[in-house]
């Protein structure tokens, strides 16, 4: 796999990318609060490029099935780096509209590229190799994370805010260059095939395949478990900092994070090697259920870091796994229609999340949110795990 030339670009890509999206990110946040003095303003602009998104889904996973991948992720990549010019003309004018403009493009971008990411990855390298790479380029992301969060606030201090968004726009534009030097061959049957039914796929198709095949249907749902900790977090950190009056808190939450997750998206092929996939999504769960308890003592500060070990851990297994499945279970003909519906389920259920977990902490407060949806993951694991034992004794039994 090492020796592969699109792994290194992937990777490469996704470290470049991650670092320009969290330079824009910062530049979001400082732009909007100098701008925007109402939270839920804030709320509203983020959230119209989140609606953008969901919107152009269906339409985006019919695309990235029907032509090129590696053309999909070229397109999309230009809109990226264009977006990003409508936000340095948001500085230049002060103009909250322009920054709309920006959010919705971006978005758009982000329904057309991930999901042929997702779907290219299986045909760069093989099957069992998925895993691994799923673990590494989770671990990329993450590290650009850390680092691009991290020199974005430097930045912040010494340059102006427009700079943080030039250097997006160059991450973004050698993104756009690496792509373009993928090359990886799709299964010309499929290909001739496709041409000759171009148009008559729907969006909807993927539905019955998702239907006929129970593990595929069971992953996608036990996603939500880890996306009950992930929809609130930083509502989770910003509580956990006035709970124990301390600023200093949220960075230490943050490291400890993504460095576990690191561990455990590193260290998940060899994991891999003595438990199914299934065993590490349901052990990984109910961890991440675990971990939602510990935060009861979320006024301890070693018990508040090690339920953020545990999760970082956790999600660090269940991810790469789900992604795999995902790749593997599913036809390589409805992959761009599979991860699109997926993106949209993601961005439905992350939505949802935040606002409950608003709602929660206002109505009941942080520790016993946090039982609740401990408790309510841990529930939820072990009825699919039920439901799994169920499904392989009846198989066997056929």
């Amino acid at each position: 796999m090492w020796n592969n030339r699109n792994v290194w670009i992937i990777l490469t890509g996704e470290f470049i990318a991650g670092l320009g999206l969290w330079l824009g990110i910062i530049g979001n946040l400082e732009f909007m609060q100098e701008k925007i003095p109402s939270d839920f303003l804030k709320s509203l602009l983020m959230a119209s490029g989140l609606v953008a998104g969901i919107a152009v889904g269906p339409y985006a996973g019919r695309i990235t099935d029907q032509k090129s991948k590696k053309t999909v992720m070229l397109w999309s990549g230009l809109l990226r780096t264009v977006s990003v010019i409508f936000m340095l003309i948001a500085i230049a004018t002060g103009s909250v509209w322009w920054m709309l403009v920006f959010f919705v493009s971006i978005q758009i971008s982000a329904a057309f590229y991930f999901p042929a990411l997702q779907a290219a990855i299986p045909l760069i390298v093989k099957d069992k190799d998925l895993l691994q790479l799923n673990g590494v380029h989770m671990n990329v992301s993450t590290l650009s994370r850390i680092i691009g969060t991290a020199v974005a606030g430097i930045l912040l201090v010494l340059l102006p805010l427009s700079m943080l968004y030039i250097g997006s726009l160059v991450a973004y534009l050698g993104l756009l260059i690496l792509t373009w030097f993928l090359n990886f061959e799709e299964n010309s049957e499929r290909s001739s095939s496709k041409k000759g039914t171009l148009g008559k796929t729907s969006f909807k198709d993927v539905l019955p395949v998702i239907k006929g095949l129970p593990i595929v249907f069971m992953t996608l749902l036990m996603t939500l478990v880890p996306l009950l900790f992930l929809g609130g977090f930083n509502l989770l950190v910003i509580n956990i900092s006035e709970l124990q009056d301390s600023s200093a808190i949220k960075g230490y939450i943050y490291a400890a994070e993504g460095v576990s997750f690191m561990i455990g998206a590193f260290f998940i092929k060899k994991i891999s090697d003595n438990f199914s996939p299934y065993k590490i999504l349901f052990g990984s769960s109910l961890l991440v259920g675990l971990s939602q308890i510990m935060l009861y003592f979320a006024d301890v500060f070693v018990v508040t870091i090690a339920a953020f070990l545990v999760f970082g851990f956790s999600v660090g297994c269940f991810f790469p796994t789900a992604s795999t499945i995902f790749q593997t279970k599913v036809p390589k003909d409805f992959h761009g229609r599979f991860f699109s519906f997926r993106n949209m389920l993601d961005r439905i259920g992350f939505q949802a999340v935040l606002l409950l977990t608003g709602f929660l902490l206002d109505f009941i407060g942080l520790q016993l949110m946090c039982v609740l949806y401990g408790v309510l993951g841990i529930v939820t694991t072990f009825v699919f795990y039920v439901k799994n034992k169920q499904m392989l004794t009846a198989n066997q039994e056929n």
